[in-house]
C-alpha cells in the first residue's frame, strides 16, 4: 500500500523539476508553465473534494484500481499534448485522477486500528514522500538524456503494472458504507463534519500553510538554480531531491512518536523547522551545503505535519474516515496549489528574496493558526471529540 502511495503521488511532480525545458518546448515564459504545476495541484485538491468520499461508499480495491487505469489514461495525455493549452488540461486531469493516496490511507487506518494507526499513517506517508521526492528525480534525470514527454509514457507503463498487482493482492473487504448514504447524501454532510471537529479546522488550517509552504519551494527551485547563482539543470534539480528522502525516512519514526505523543507537539516542530529552512533559503541558498541542508529541514518539517495531523484526522472516527481525509488534504493542496502559483508569480517579480519571504509569511500564518486562533481549551475534551454526524 506504501509502494501504491508513491508510485501513484509521483504523477503529480514530474513536471517540477524539468519546468524550464517544457517551457522552452512549447516556446511559453517559465511563469506559464507554472501555472501548469498549480493546475496539476489543483485539480489533486478538486479529486480530493469529489472522488475520495466515494471510499465511505464504494469497494475501496475496485475503487483504487479504476483510478489507476484512469490514471494512465491522462498520463497519456500529458505526452501527447502539443501545446501547453493543451499539457495543462492533462496536468489538471493528472492531478484530479492521482488521489489513490487518500483512498488507501484511511484505507489502511481501518485496517490498524487505533494502537497501531500513528505507525501505518507513518509507513504510508513515507511512501508518499518518497514518491514525491524521487518523482522528481527520476523526471530530472530522464529529461536529461531523452526528451522530456519519455517521463509521462514510462509512468503510463508503471501505473499500468501497478494496477495488475494491486488486482491481484488487494484484500476485498467490501463496499464500506457502513452510515446507509448515497454518494451525494455523503458529500453534503462534509459541511457538518467540519463543523463538529474543531481538531479537523484545525490541521486543515496548519496543514494549509505548511504545504504551501513545501510547495513554494519546490515549485520555484529549478528557476533558482538554473540562474546565474548555480548555472544547473534539470538533473541537478532532479538530484537535489534525493536528500527530501530524510523527510521519508524519519516519517515511520514520527508514526510511533504520534502514537505516543502530543500531536500538536509533533506539528510545532514540524512549523519550527521549516522556519529554519526558510531562514537558511534567504541568507545562505548560495552555498551549496546550507540548501541541501534546507532541503533536509523543510521536508523533515512537512512530514511532521502531515503524520500528526493526519493521525488525529483518521482517529476522529473510522465511519468518516475517508470524508475528514478528504477536507483535511483538499486543504492541503490547495495551499499547495496556492504556493506553486504565488511562488512562480513572485519568482518573475522579486526572485529568490520575493520566494523566500513568501514562504516566511506562509510560516507566519501558521503558527497564528497553531497558536492563536487553535490554541486548545481548557477541558481535555472539547468539540473536536464530539460524536460525528451520520
Amino acid at each position: 500500500m506504501a509502494v501504491t502511495c508513491g508510485v501513484v503521488v509521483a504523477n503529480n511532480y514530474y513536471l517540477q523539476p524539468i519546468e524550464t525545458v517544457i517551457a522552452a518546448s512549447f516556446h511559453v515564459s517559465n511563469g506559464a508553465v507554472g501555472i501548469a504545476a498549480m493546475l496539476t495541484q489543483f485539480g489533486y485538491a478538486m479529486g480530493l473534494l469529489l472522488l475520495v468520499p466515494l471510499g465511505d461508499v464504494v469497494d475501496r480495491r475496485k475503487l483504487i484500481i479504476r483510478m489507476c487505469l484512469l490514471s494512465a489514461v491522462t498520463l497519456l495525455g500529458a505526452y501527447f499534448a502539443p501545446n501547453l493549452a493543451l499539457f495543462s488540461a492533462a496536468s489538471f486531469l493528472i492531478g484530479l485522477m492521482s488521489i489513490v493516496p487518500q483512498i488507501i490511507i484511511p484505507y489502511g487506518a481501518v485496517l490498524a486500528g487505533p494502537a497501531k494507526r500513528g505507525r501505518v499513517m507513518g509507513t504510508l506517508l513515507g511512501g508518499l514522500l518518497v514518491g514525491i521526492l524521487l518523482s522528481r528525480t527520476v523526471s530530472g534525470i530522464v529529461a536529461s538524456i531523452w526528451p522530456w514527454q519519455s517521463i509521462y509514457l514510462i509512468a503510463v507503463v508503471v501505473i499500468l503494472l501497478l494496477a495488475v498487482i494491486l488486482a491481484c493482492t488487494l484484500p476485498d473487504t467490501g463496499r464500506p458504507n457502513h452510515h446507509g448514504l448515497s454518494y451525494t447524501q455523503t458529500l453534503a454532510t462534509i459541511p457538518g463534519v467540519i463543523k463538529t471537529h474543531r481538531v479537523l479546522q484545525e490541521a486543515a488550517a496548519n496543514g494549509f500553510f505548511m504545504f504551501g509552504t513545501f510547495s513554494i519551494f519546490w515549485s520555484t527551485l529549478i528557476f533558482y538554480i538554473s540562474s546565474p547563482v548555480y548555472h544547473w539543470g534539470t538533473r541537478e534539480a532532479g538530484l537535489l531531491a534525493i536528500f527530501g528522502l530524510f523527510g521519508a525516512l524519519a516519517a515511520p519514526l514520527i508514526g510511533r512518536l504520534a502514537d505516543r505523543f502530543s500531536d500538536r507537539n509533533l506539528v510545532l516542530i514540524g512549523l519550527l523547522l521549516q522556519t529554519a529552512a526558510f531562514l537558511l533559503l534567504l541568507v545562505g541558498a548560495q552555498h551549496i551545503v546550507l540548501l541541501v541542508l534546507s532541503i533536509i529541514l523543510l521536508d523533515v518539517g512537512n512530514q511532521f505535519g502531515q503524520v500528526a495531523n493526519q493521525t488525529r484526522v483518521q482517529n476522529l472516527g473510522e465511519h468518516i474516515s475517508n470524508r475528514t481525509n478528504t477536507v483535511f488534504m483538499f486543504s492541503y493542496f490547495i495551499g499547495g496549489s496556492l504556493g506553486s502559483l504565488l511562488g512562480t508569480t513572485l519568482w518573475q517579480t522579486a526572485g529568490w528574496l520575493g520566494v523566500t519571504g513568501l514562504g516566511l509569511v506562509f510560516q507566519a500564518l501558521a503558527y497564528l493558526c497553531h497558536g492563536v486562533i487553535f490554541r486548545p481549551r481548557h477541558s481535555k475534551k472539547g468539540p473536536a471529540s464530539a460524536a460525528s454526524p451520520r
